[in-house]
């Protein structure tokens, strides 16, 4: 296996290297047309920065904004001040290497009155301290390592938690894990539980970061159980009676829906209530899922994305991914994909008052697009698409809508707050 430095797998996921553009199953799968009339002037805000490795924010009581950086902190932010505090204390160790880090945070649908909140994190293992490692030790050192070393390896874990936040938001208090092998998004859904999305943990199973040529569909506990996944479970990490593999001993309790190979944006439907989710594909591929208890959506067996041409050392192109298809029996399709990659990442309903236009559709950050994605829906489907931020030429990590109607979003170190522009 070749060797993998930083520089080139900052080249693995660079939009230039992307040409294939494969076709879609359904109509208006992709590339759909500019909206018929743009959106109006945005009044583009700074409300903090510093916020180096910024991933997700969730908001207070009382207008302060909690953050999370991927290094492992939580920060407190002060829009009207432009303030950020130091890091709360209370934060378990996190291991930060390659895509994992510390990640989501959600408050409990009583924050309010029980100061609980919810987020995911990368532990390390047992004796080894918090700290940052290069990319190489999380690819290169399990890429070069034979398929039975692999699950040798003690590299981390992944991990949901909860924990109270402290009355005068410095610290967190009674930390406890709920889940271990989902670290991304976290949504509370209407009925109370919590859908946490995981990434494909690739090294457990015969494969890489990009997939292999194989058909894994003859062997489907292999994916159910590696691949990307979205869990269910309840506030306080016990399994809902009602989830879809209860009956099967050979796949987690927890398990809601499987064949994800990194989604990191989550958000529910406004009407229906529904999990969308966005999944990052490998050289191509992003997808958008509506995602449904006990199906499956495809990873590594069927995407619409290659394997990285900067790996392949024969020089090979759009070398396929498992099966080499874009469809199969059993297999959802995504509602959209995207190709080239825009690397998507945070996404959120917009449903305020302050942009009456935008009611409705759905906000995606690109960070290797290094744009905004505005999506207008009919239904489950994507009718246009618009590009909003472009000329910041920064990655766009989160976007939530805040309580006053206004998007806020990561642009590179930066909190923005968009609003209509008098």
């Amino acid at each position: 296996m070749r060797k993998i430095t930083v520089a080139l797998f900052a080249f693995l996921i660079a939009v230039s290297a992307q040409v294939r553009k494969p076709k879609p199953e359904v109509a208006g799968q992709t590339e759909a047309p500019a909206p018929a009339k743009p959106s109006a002037p945005i009044n583009v805000e700074t409300l903090a920065t510093g916020l180096n490795g910024a991933w997700a924010m969730a908001f207070l009581p009382g207008g302060d904004i909690l953050v999370t950086e991927n290094g492992g902190f939580m920060r407190i932010v002060r829009p009207a001040r432009g303030f950020v505090s130091a890091p709360l204390a209370g934060v378990p160790p996190v291991k930060v290497t390659a895509a994992q880090g510390l990640h989501d945070v959600a408050l409990d649908p009583n924050f309010a009155s029980n100061r609980t909140l919810y987020f995911t994190y990368f532990a390390p293992p047992k004796g080894e301290a918090a700290g940052t490692w290069p990319i190489e030790h999380f690819y290169e050192d399990v890429w070069t390592k034979p398929f039975d070393v692999r699950r040798t390896l003690r590299l981390g874990f992944e991990r949901v938690a909860r924990a109270k936040l402290s009355a005068d938001n410095t610290r967190l208090e009674d930390v406890e894990v709920l889940a271990e092998g989902s670290e991304r998004r976290i949504v509370v859904s209407r009925e109370g539980t919590l859908y946490v999305t995981g990434a494909d943990r690739f090294r457990f199973y015969d494969t890489d970061l990009d997939g292999v040529e194989r058909d894994f569909s003859a062997d489907p506990n292999i994916r159910r159980n590696f691949s990307g996944r979205v869990l269910r479970i309840n506030r306080d990490g016990s399994i809902p009676t009602d989830n879809p593999w209860l009956a099967d001993a050979m796949v987690p309790a927890d398990t809601y829906a499987h064949g994800f190979k990194d989604p990191e944006g989550a958000a529910l439907h406004p009407v229906t209530g529904e999990l969308w989710v966005v999944d990052h594909g490998p050289q191509g591929g992003d997808e958008l899922n509506i995602v449904r208890g006990g199906r499956d959506y495809g990873w590594p067996d069927v995407t619409y994305g290659t394997q990285y041409d900067a790996r392949q050392a024969d020089g090979r192109k759009d070398v396929k991914v498992g099966t080499g298809l874009s469809a199969k029996e059993g297999i959802e399709q995504p509602i959209y994909f995207w190709a080239p990659s825009i690397a998507p990442s945070g996404m959120a309903f917009y449903t305020g008052d302050l942009f009456p236009e935008w009611r409705g559709n759905l906000f995606i950050g690109a960070m290797a697009g290094e744009h905004l994605v505005r999506l207008v829906l009919d239904g489950e489907k994507v009718i246009a698409e618009e590009k909003l931020l472009v000329d910041r030429k920064q990655r766009i990590r989160e976007v939530r809508q805040g309580p006053d109607g206004a998007l806020y979003v990561f642009a590179g170190s930066s909190l923005l707050r968009l609003s209509p522009k008098r």
